[in-house]
């Protein structure tokens, strides 16, 4: 059963007891493994191999499975897509505006509330140490932080608009349809003839 228990921790990354739960495996088998060191705790109900590989990306996996349905977005999103050089001391994630805050108090979380196309478009599935993270893309990250530029700054937000547009894989098409979707392009505009 433990043996079982470990197996899934390294497939998962990071484990829940509801995790173990539904593959038919006793949470005693948890506990046993941190005792032995194999598994060590990471927050409330969070547990990870103590062998299993960590990467960069490491602090969106645990955001993604503390709230599985929320989506990596601003300063996190901008630093996944090398967007920006600012390292987030916390995982920004946009949730509905309806949905639960997450528990956990690892890994700390800057929250955001999103609805309707501002919640549902432009959103990149990605497999980060076996766990399915959603991350806005580029485009969508740009204006995002544009409309949030009074919390986060004009300047990291142009900054932003600055590196996407340098990159080979931009699309204005996008971005601009994600601008009007979620009511930017006219704020967006200036900066962009400015900068193209």
């Amino acid at each position: 059963m433990t043996n079982r228990a470990l197996l899934v921790a390294h497939e998962l990354g990071a484990v829940r007891v509801s995790d173990l739960r539904a593959r038919g495996i006793h949470p005693e088998a948890l506990r046993r493994l941190v005792h032995r060191g194999l598994v060590e705790r990471l927050g409330a109900d969070l547990y990870r191999a103590t062998e299993a590989p960590i990467t960069e990306n490491h602090g969106l996996v645990l955001a993604a499975q503390t709230a599985p349905r929320g989506v990596v977005c601003l300063l996190s999103a901008l630093r996944f897509h090398w967007l920006t050089t600012e390292l987030p001391s916390e995982v920004w994630m946009a949730l509905d505006r309806r949905a639960a805050k997450p528990r956990a108090p690892y890994p700390r979380l800057q929250l955001v509330r999103f609805s309707g196309a501002a919640l549902t478009e432009g959103v990149e599935t990605h497999v980060l140490e076996g766990v399915t993270v959603h991350v806005y893309g580029p485009a969508k990250t740009v204006v995002d932080c544009f409309k949030y530029r009074h919390k986060l700054g004009v300047n990291v937000a142009v900054e932003a608009l600055r590196d996407y547009l340098a990159r080979r894989d931009r699309d204005l098409d996008e971005l601009m349809r994600l601008a009007k979707a979620c009511r930017m392009a006219n704020v967006m505009q200036p900066y962009l003839e400015a900068l193209l």
